[in-house]
């Protein structure tokens, strides 16, 4: 017997319904992460697409690049060709020589996770506020004293790691990242006096500090 019209319009529809749920599934965790049932927020987890390697190779196929890894390539700054993949989640640019961000930085609004670790970046441009959606950043081994008032405005943030660096204070509007669960500034000097000043601001965050020192005046 065949179908009817009307079973192939509706198997049609069930098809599209499923397929619509399977791919919501597969795609990027919410930004705003859900507590598990002891209150505690879950890990971050990176996620899960190809990564692409070679820059060469992820230009051939510009609109199906999510992951991006240009770790320990010798580069100086970010490659204009970066801004090209309209859809990427994550950006390695770890153990370069990268030494400012440019202000286009701005630009990446669907990234998730931008690391920049083991470079020799000491500022931060105002623009990395437009970055609304990553929810980790990753500056270890830089050479970062201050961060600019504008990264309050990234609200999606949940990790921040900045050991090794040579932060002074935190910026008053990081008090608005309502979903900073951890704050990495271990291996930085630091007084008792700017311990207390940075969990009175972030009173629910993790800060993981090294032991105070007062040995470094500001």
């Amino acid at each position: 017997m065949k179908p009817t019209p009307l079973v192939m319009i509706l198997s049609k529809k069930a098809f599209c319904f499923f397929a619509g749920l399977l791919l919501s599934l597969c795609m990027v965790p919410s930004a705003q992460a859900q507590e598990n049932e002891d209150g505690s927020r879950p890990e971050y987890k990176r996620p899960n697409f190809k990564t692409y390697t070679s820059l060469e190779d992820a230009l051939q196929y510009p609109d199906s690049v999510f992951i991006l890894s240009l770790k320990g390539k010798k580069l100086t700054s970010i490659p204009e060709d970066v801004f090209k993949f309209k859809h990427l989640l994550v950006l390695d640019l770890s153990k370069n020589r990268i030494t400012e961000l440019p202000p286009t930085v701005g630009q990446f609004t669907d990234l998730v996770e931008l690391d920049l670790s083991y470079n020799r970046i000491t500022a931060l441009p105002s623009e990395i506020g437009g970055m609304r959606s990553v929810r980790k950043l990753s500056l270890n081994r830089n050479s970062i004293a201050t961060l600019p008032e504008s990264i309050g405005e990234m609200s999606s943030l949940e990790v921040i790691e900045l050991w090794d660096n040579e932060i002074i204070e935190l910026p008053a509007s990081m008090r608005n990242l309502k979903h900073l669960r951890l704050l990495e500034l271990r291996g930085i000097l630091l007084s008792d006096e700017q311990h207390k000043e940075f969990q009175e601001l972030l009173p629910e965050t993790i800060i993981q500090m090294s032991p105070a020192c007062n040995c470094k005046t500001r």
